[in-house]
């Protein structure tokens, strides 16, 4: 009996192309194991980065805490008691605040020249663009 449904079977012709559309199928069921397996990694890591981040956000309050409950530093107070060297702090934090306020103005003129120019050298070109189009029309 198996002799003959053997036989039956290679008697039925095969079509064209099925073993390359079946090894297409395969490469595409392989292609798509692959990426399920990607999916799965990427969770764990996110779950491993939520760990860490915890452990550095406990970590973090505890050191805050820690600090509070040390005593203040006397010095820093004793600087605003008195007013002449209060005064003297307050104008060396503001001379110290306009110069590098200035040194920072002066590379933004520097950066707003050059973009002008750019600025400039780029419109001279559409307009040329422009009436390079025009004449060939």
């Amino acid at each position: 009996m198996d002799e003959l449904n053997l036989k039956a079977l290679e008697q039925i012709p095969i079509p064209e192309g099925l073993e390359e559309r079946l090894s297409a199928k395969i490469d595409e069921w392989e292609q798509e194991e692959k990426q399920a397996r990607h999916r799965i990694r990427l969770p764990r890591a996110l779950c491993y980065t939520a760990i860490a981040a915890s452990i550095a956000l406990v970590i973090g309050v505890g050191f805050h805490l820690l600090r509070q409950d040390e005593p203040t530093n006397l010095a820093e107070q004793d600087t605003y008691q008195d007013p002449i060297k209060a005064r003297q702090e307050a104008e060396r934090a503001l001379n110290l605040l306009a110069v590098n306020l200035n040194k920072g103005m002066s590379h933004l003129e520097k950066a707003k020249a050059l973009s002008d120019k750019t600025e400039k050298t780029v419109n001279e070109q559409l307009k040329v663009l422009k009436q390079y189009e025009t004449d060939n029309d």
